[in-house]
């Protein structure tokens, strides 16, 4: 049985990327020892499309791709303008370490539950990591 997806990203500047990923995004983690960081995802959907040369690539899922823009560019981070594309509007974040992930605002149907955005920003705190992590 699949319980989940594991998505890697391979980084010169590991330390900066998994800051970015906790501190800017607010992704939760647990430290699996020694600060090696496993950030929780939302959840995921995963399609196949055409293509060559063959490979992966993995963009996050927002409802308001301008309100995201805004908000990391308030906080220095590089994203392209906006697109319109006929499936969404998709931008391209620029990790501190140089590598790039994708984020859009899908027009088609999800074939997740998104989570709702909440009413007023809360503090996020690191989840303690559980016993045997």
């Amino acid at each position: 049985m699949i319980i989940g997806t594991h998505f890697l990203v391979y980084s010169r500047h590991p330390e900066k990327d998994r800051a970015f990923l906790r501190d800017i995004l607010g992704l939760k983690y647990v430290d699996a020892g020694g600060g090696w960081l496993i950030m929780e995802l939302p959840p995921s959907e995963v399609a196949v499309h055409p293509g060559e040369p063959e490979g992966h690539e993995l963009y996050l899922l927002t409802d308001d791709v301008h309100r995201e823009v805004a908000a990391l560019t308030k906080k220095r981070v590089p994203c392209t303008p906006v697109h319109e594309e006929s499936w969404g509007y998709r931008t391209v974040i620029t990790l501190p370490g140089g590598g790039l992930l994708g984020m859009y605002q899908p027009k088609h149907p999800l074939a997740l539950k998104p989570a709702k955005r909440p009413r007023k920003a809360a503090s996020r705190r690191a989840r303690r990591p559980s016993r045997g992590a």
